[in-house]
């Protein structure tokens, strides 16, 4: 595996996006304190930190092949299989799409499944997989 990435985020409500990255995303929950939460972001260090009265700007979108793609957005390129997984799981969660999920450049070079959603603050999130991890950066 590459070297994680460090992210972390502002949020308005400490619990509330603790309850959906620990319990809608599966992430496993590290150190904390009363005002931000460490997690394993699908091996990755993701933390959470509480502002009083923060408010997130709504993303904007860029068109990408017919649909509104919210910027800025993070996420994480998984497995296929832990991809399919990991919407089968959102979509019983009764987590909202802002693009479903769907497959780009079917039977193409760089053929990959992707998905966007917001947690409930309005940060917006990309997972993807590829057919072939070795076209992750294919042209």
């Amino acid at each position: 595996m590459a070297q994680p990435f460090h992210l972390a985020i502002l949020v308005a409500n400490l619990e509330i996006i603790r309850k959906f990255y620990r319990d809608v995303l599966n992430c496993k929950e590290g150190r904390s304190s009363d005002k931000w939460v460490d997690f394993d972001f699908f091996g990755h260090q993701f933390v959470i930190h509480q502002k009083e009265n923060y408010k997130n700007e709504p993303p904007i979108t860029n068109p990408v092949d017919g649909h509104d793609v919210p910027v800025p957005h993070f996420g994480v390129v998984l497995t296929w299989d832990d991809w399919h997984n990991l919407a089968d799981s959102l979509k019983k969660n009764g987590v909202q799409f802002v693009i479903e999920p769907y497959i780009r450049f079917k039977g193409k070079v760089g053929e990959q499944a992707t998905m966007f959603f917001y947690d409930p603050e309005g940060n917006a999130l990309e997972f993807k997989a590829f057919k072939d991890i070795s076209q992750l950066f294919a042209t």
